[in-house]
């Protein structure tokens, strides 16, 4: 009788606790208490959010629009070939194995046009393209027929079907970078007996007018500095693979970095099938 007695004072206290009709207590309290708990929560968070939002606000006025405040890069850039290929392996009588290069070398000069350079400015040779205090920045030409044999102008097929193949060499863009000295592309063939090559511009130069590069909002009509390289294959290294290392050198960019091989280097190889 006892046990029995207890469930209904239970469910009785259990009911009282949810709501108390005689002191108007919701879960053990009264409306003006949950307002007050209710009122302090909003000003708490509030507070919390503005804070919040305040400390945003002050970050966002130390950062610069074109420039990033922190860069992961490396003060070397880096080097890259196009085609873009560990292997350029092709056969020189079928044009099916090498138009995906060649249409690369073209797609990749669709910016250089004549037409389109003729736009820009004509700059100082030899001298850095300062221009820090210039809202807008302008845009140092560099013409596509200025690489000649390697334009993609003459030869529509970039030497590939003379087996003569041409590559294009470029600096991965570091915003501010300014290379000291006279930079230049050389590249060598891993072998016993030199590999001759042709530069384009001649003796494979970067001219420092085209530095520095000012970010992609500051900077965004901004082209880089080509180097194209033509191999001269002859009979007897048809049918080899040649492995081709180059480099950028005469200025103090790194180039011989042995924890990172993409460090102002790049190494491809070639095999031309007659």
């Amino acid at each position: 009788e006892t046990n029995a007695e207890q469930k209904p004072e239970e469910k009785e206290a259990l009911g009282d606790f949810i709501y108390n009709p005689r002191t108007g207590e919701f879960l053990g309290r009264t409306a003006s208490s949950w307002g007050l708990i209710f009122l302090f929560y909003l000003i708490f968070y509030g507070v919390l959010t503005g804070m919040f939002i305040l400390t945003i606000w002050v970050m966002l006025q130390t950062l610069d629009d074109a420039v990033p405040r922190h860069q992961d890069r490396l003060a070397s850039p880096g080097l890259v070939v196009r085609p873009h290929a560990v292997e350029i392996s092709y056969n020189r009588s079928d044009p099916t194995n090498y138009n995906p290069y060649v249409q690369q070398l073209h797609d990749l000069l669709q910016q250089y046009n004549d037409s389109i350079q003729e736009g820009n400015d004509l700059c100082l040779v030899g001298e850095y393209t300062d221009q820090d205090d210039q809202p807008k920045k302008k845009v140092c030409q560099f013409k596509r027929s200025n690489l000649r044999q390697c334009s993609g102008l003459p030869d529509a097929s970039f030497g590939y079907a003379e087996g003569q193949p041409c590559v294009i060499i470029k600096l991965n863009r570091v915003i501010g970078l300014k290379p000291e000295g006279d930079p230049y592309i050389n590249c060598t063939a891993k072998r016993n007996t030199p590999l001759q090559m042709i530069y384009f511009p001649p003796e494979g130069r970067l001219d420092k007018m085209f530095f520095p590069y000012y970010g992609k909002i500051a900077h965004p009509d901004y082209v880089q500095p080509l180097v194209a390289v033509k191999l001269l294959l002859t009979k007897e290294d048809y049918n080899v693979e040649q492995t081709v290392e180059c480099k950028v050198e005469g200025s103090n960019l790194r180039n011989s970095d042995e924890r990172d091989k993409y460090l102002g280097r790049v190494t491809f190889r070639v095999k031309v099938f007659q």
